[in-house]
């Protein structure tokens, strides 16, 4: 397989350069790459994890010949998870970026993360101050609110994506509960295999069943080979990277 994990534009900057992005941008770092990588192969499975699953979706519905199939870890179209206090729920009243960049989000325990080693890891990160290591230690509103605007643009093209979609939720998710896949589940148009994990939190690509999260996605691009075969083509499978900055209100 041949993994592209794009950078996505301003999440390689400081928080005002976050502040300051538009969805829109960070929406044509991930078609940059898939424009790079259908140049090389034939098959391309977009992937990514929490907001870069809704990234992913827009990939699909925008890119419809280029894309052949999805596949999203922990999708994060509401912060409705255990661990998302109450009053950050009411971000989403915010109707003005004007008025979302009053407010940032910083991360708070767990992280996203049931497994205690990893956990220990990532808190070690962010109480060193180095942002290299831990990503950004808060998310700013201006970011928060073009999320918002990303996933409503994805719900208004949910039912138009065709192509085979692997879903993968945590029970316990503590951003963004699984309400999140089952509502994706009703609403998309191709088939959906879903996979409900029972021992992790929100980042399933790193904790307890991670490696559970990785056979299941190697066996769904297995389908899509098969697949492609069946029509006598030769398939190369590709699954473009999680997109990288999670965006989370905690």
């Amino acid at each position: 397989m041949t993994v592209s994990c794009p950078q996505l534009a301003a999440h390689s900057g400081n928080f005002d350069e976050l502040q300051e992005s538009r969805w829109q941008q960070w929406y044509a770092s991930a078609e940059a790459a898939l424009d790079e990588l259908r140049h090389r192969c034939d098959t391309v499975i977009v992937a990514g994890l929490s907001m870069g699953a809704v990234l992913a979706l827009m990939l699909a519905a925008e890119r419809k010949e280029d894309v052949d199939g999805v596949v999203l870890y922990a999708p994060t179209l509401s912060l409705d998870g255990w661990g998302v206090p109450w009053y950050a729920r009411l971000f989403k009243l915010i109707r003005q970026k004007s008025v979302a960049k009053w407010f940032d989000f910083a991360e708070r325990d767990p992280y996203g993360v049931k497994d205690p080693r990893i956990r220990s890891l990532v808190t070690a990160a962010i109480e060193s101050g180095d942002s290299a290591k831990a990503g950004m230690l808060k998310v700013p509103g201006g970011a928060m609110f073009e999320m918002g605007c990303l996933v409503n643009a994805v719900r208004g093209r949910a039912s138009s994506i065709q192509q085979p979609v692997l879903l993968v939720h945590p029970r316990e998710d503590d951003r963004a509960s699984i309400r999140n896949s089952f509502w994706l589940q009703r609403n998309l148009a191709g088939t959906v295999d879903m996979v409900v994990l029972d021992d992790s939190y929100h980042v399933v690509t790193v904790d307890r069943q991670r490696r559970l999260v990785t056979e299941r996605t190697i066996a769904f691009a297995g389908t899509i080979e098969r697949a492609r075969d069946e029509l006598g083509s030769t398939v190369v499978k590709i699954p473009l990277g999680a997109s990288q900055g999670e965006l989370s209100a905690a």
